[in-house]
């Protein structure tokens, strides 16, 4: 089975912000002490693509943020997450990453 992802895409100053979530987490909540992510919130909200088609979205990015197993999976083999360089929340896995183009 094909690696899923809700692939959503923000202008913002400087660049665009894309948010890139396995889409089986999408609307569910992690607390862990202080630290969440609340992916019921609109923000995370967008169009579900394949690992290919997110790739290549991807490229367009200036701030990208990868939550989930998949998801810091694929940042990860792009080489855009360096390893180690992750959060976890409640077991679930998050990156930020800001792309110098």
């Amino acid at each position: 089975m094909l690696n899923k992802f809700m692939v959503s895409q923000k202008n913002m100053p400087p660049g665009i912000l894309i948010t890139i979530t396995d889409v089986e987490i999408i609307g569910k909540k992690y607390e862990e002490g202080k630290k969440q992510l609340d992916l019921t919130n609109k923000f995370y909200y967008g169009e579900e693509k394949d690992e290919k088609e997110t790739a290549e979205i991807i490229e367009k990015g200036y701030i990208l943020q990868f939550t989930g197993l998949k998801a810091v999976g694929l940042g990860l083999k792009l080489g855009l997450i360096k390893a180690g360089r992750t959060i976890s929340v409640a077991g679930m896995p998050h990156a930020e990453v800001v792309v110098e183009r």
